[in-house]
């Protein structure tokens, strides 16, 4: 699932969102579904593996593992 940069149209907040392409995201602040995707910057160097921790981290929140390889997902279930 992508990280997304929005700005929404109606409020003009900026905001980071994960996607799936299935899913039509709404503005945190306004509720707008109104939104322009934003060109995200790349992360810098040594901050990568924190990010996708945290990606991680809330698709398992929500409840999916889509990202994660095998032998990731056998540690997973081990706890």
């Amino acid at each position: 699932m992508p990280l997304y940069s929005y700005q929404c149209t109606s409020c003009k907040a900026e905001f980071e969102m994960l996607v799936r392409s299935s899913d039509t995201p709404a503005c945190p602040e306004c509720g707008s579904e109104k939104l322009e995707r934003q060109i995200g910057g790349l992360a810098p160097a040594g901050k990568i593996d924190g990010l996708l921790s945290a990606g991680r981290a809330q698709a398992a929140r929500e409840g999916h593992f889509s990202n994660y390889s095998k032998s990731e997902l056998g540690r997973l279930r081990k706890k």
